[in-house]
């Protein structure tokens, strides 16, 4: 009973490890993903910005 007890309490620290890990990705895929749509939005509005001055 006792090697029982030890493998789930084992067990369990890995499974909340690993979610734990999974949880951080997330978040950094999120961030990411957001910083990303900024700096192309950023971009296009300087490329526009461009064109308008360059067709004046």
């Amino acid at each position: 009973m006792n090697n029982l007890i030890l493998f789930v309490n084992t067990f369990l620290s890995y499974i909340v490890l690993m979610i734990v890990i999974a949880v951080v990705a997330a978040l950094g895929f999120w961030a990411g993903s957001i910083w990303r749509k900024s700096k192309n939005a950023k971009d296009a509005a300087m490329l526009e910005e461009t064109e308008t001055t360059e067709t004046e």
